[in-house]
C-alpha cells in the first residue's frame, strides 16, 4: 500500500514502519494513526513478519498530537470522531512491537513509545506529557501506562508538571530498555528485532500476550494463563523441531506451526 505520513520496509522478517512527517517532527495527526494501525495490522497478519519496529527519526519519534487539528474543534467534535478508539487496536497487535525512539518522544509521541513491547533509546531522547501544559490531559493511555512503566511518584510528577526527561532518567525508571548513541540507536533496535524474528513465532506471540496479562490479572489467575499458554505451546511442531534440534545439537528452522 501507498502512504502520505509512513514508509514501510521488510527485512528479514522484520516488519519496519518509520513515522514520516519530518518537517514538523513527526506530529501525530488523525491520518498518520489511521495509516500506521492499518500497517501494523496488515504486517500481524503476514506470515512472512514475525517482529515489527517502529521508528521515527533522529530528532523525533513523535513530538505529539498535531495540535492544528485539536485547537479550533469542539469537544463535542473531538469526541464525535472517536480518535482514540483506532490507538486502542495498537495493543492488540500480537507481534512483537520494538521501539527504535531517538530526539522528541511526547505526548501522543510518548503514549506510542508505551505501546511498544521494547525500546531502545538514543542518548538524545526527550520522553514525557506535556499535555497539561496545554490544558487537557493524555488520552490515548499516557496516564494508565506511564504510571504501570515508572510507578506513581514519578508519573504523577511527570503529569503534572509536563517536564520531560532525559533518555538516561527513562532507562532508570524502566521506561526503556536500553539507551546507546545516536548514531547506532536504529542499528540497535533493528539487530534486536531480527534476533527475536529468529524465535519460534507461536512462543513469541503467546509470551507477549502472558507478559501483558501480568499487570492486567491477580497473580494465581495471571499462573493459570502462563500454564495454559505452556501446554498449548506443547501441541506446537515449533516446539518439537526445538528440542530435537538442541538433542542433535544444530541450529533450529522455525516455521510457526
Amino acid at each position: 500500500m501507498s502512504y502520505e505520513y509512513i514508509t514501510v520496509a521488510r527485512e528479514d522478517g522484520v516488519g519496519i514502519v518509520t513515522l514520516n512527517r519530518p518537517k514538523i517532527l513527526n506530529a501525530l495527526n488523525l491520518k498518520l494513526i489511521d495509516e500506521l494501525v492499518t500497517e501494523l495490522t496488515n504486517l500481524d497478519k503476514d506470515s512472512e513478519i514475525r517482529t515489527i519496529l517502529l521508528t521515527g527519526n533522529e530528532k523525533a519519534f513523535a513530538a505529539g498530537a498535531d495540535i492544528n487539528e485539536m485547537a479550533e474543534a469542539s469537544a463535542i467534535e473531538i469526541m464525535k470522531r472517536d480518535q482514540f478508539a483506532v490507538w486502542d487496536r495498537i495493543s492488540l497487535i500480537s507481534k512483537p512491537i520494538i521501539g527504535a525512539v531517538s530526539g522528541f518522544a511526547l505526548g501522543g509521541g510518548c503514549e506510542l513509545m508505551m505501546n511498544c513491547d521494547i525500546v531502545i533509546a538514543s542518548e538524545t531522547a526527550v520522553i514525557g506529557q506535556p499535555e497539561i501544559k496545554l490544558g487537557v490531559m493524555p488520552g490515548a493511555g499516557g496516564t494508565q501506562r506511564l504510571v504501570r512503566a515508572v510507578g506513581l511518584r514519578k508519573a504523577m510528577e511527570m503529569l503534572l508538571t509536563g517536564d520531560p526527561i532525559t533518555a538516561k532518567e527513562a532507562l532508570q525508571y524502566g521506561l526503556v530498555n536500553r539507551v546507546v548513541p545516536v548514531e547506532v540507536y536504529y542499528q540497535e533496535a533493528l539487530k534486536l528485532a531480527k534476533q527475536i524474528a529468529g524465535q519460534p513465532p507461536l512462543a513469541v506471540q503467546v509470551i507477549k500476550k502472558a507478559a501483558h496479562k501480568a499487570s492486567d490479572l491477580p497473580l494465581q489467575e495471571g499462573m493459570d494463563y502462563e500454564r495454559n499458554g505452556f501446554y498449548l505451546l506443547l501441541a506446537s511442531e515449533d516446539r518439537q523441531e526445538g528440542m530435537q534440534a538442541f538433542l542433535e545439537k544444530r541450529k533450529p528452522r522455525f516455521t510457526g506451526n
